[in-house]
């Protein structure tokens, strides 16, 4: 496990994050298709916080995306480098996201995070944020719309609805299971909508949410008790 001091020069208030995110949301790549569902290496990436403690846990999964077998895995562990604050939690994630990442064995592929792209109140959540740092192709999966509105799609697998900011699309709902609750699907970075959905769905055999983010979220959760296990004082 990789352990991630603050970087230096780490945004410490909300006027210096927002203006970090003005500054890297221009440049976003919107136009590329990204790669092809069931192609080469899939990423998930997810976090988890001990805010008492002040640790936060990242995870970073490889999975072959034609099988969606595991082939390489990394945590990062370090301190959390920003308080909780709507729209800019991936200033508390980056930091040990990016050392997950780095601690790789082999290339990462498409990256996926439990999380927002453009569907972000000022269009730069954390799927965005990172494919721009890293040049990954990112997407986002989230498990609620955030503040959009949306139809609901119809009740099979595969349909979708825009997510929508007044008559901008920003994302979409889109059904995994038949009967299911939605995932809401946002491009990050290097990836189509379109494509954002097929890997979606390519990642999502038997469940709700994709087997990238499933499989993170329980690294990362097991990852967080070492690590705050390490912390307790021994008792004699």
């Amino acid at each position: 496990m990789t352990t991630v001091p603050i970087p230096a020069g780490w945004p410490a208030t909300e006027e210096e994050a927002r203006a970090v995110q003005d500054e890297l949301r221009g440049r976003v790549v919107t136009d590329e298709p990204g790669p092809p569902p069931g192609s080469g290496h899939v990423t998930g990436v997810d976090v988890a916080y001990d805010d008492e403690r002040d640790v936060v846990v990242a995870a970073a999964v490889v999975l072959d995306a034609a099988g969606l077998g595991v082939v390489a895995e990394a945590t990062a562990v370090g301190r959390i480098s920003f308080p909780y604050v709507p729209g800019l939690l991936a200033f508390r994630e980056i930091p040990t996201v990016l050392a997950a990442l780095a601690a790789l064995p082999c290339p990462p592929g498409l990256v996926v995070c439990d999380g927002y792209g453009l569907a972000h109140p000022r269009r730069f959540g954390l799927a965005s944020h990172l494919g721009v740092l890293t040049g990954l192709p990112t997407i986002g999966v989230a498990k609620n719309p955030f503040t959009f509105a949306y139809d609901e799609p119809d009740a099979r697998r595969g349909a979708a609805a825009p997510l929508r900011a007044g008559v901008e699309e920003v994302g979409r709902a889109l059904r995994t299971r038949d009967g299911v609750k939605p995932v809401f699907v946002s491009v990050g970075h290097r990836v189509g909508l379109d494509n954002a959905c097929a890997h979606t769905l390519a990642l999502t055999p038997a469940y709700r949410l994709p087997e990238t983010t499933r499989r993170a979220d329980a690294l990362c959760r097991r990852a967080l008790q070492e690590a705050v296990t390490r912390q307790e004082p021994t008792s004699r």
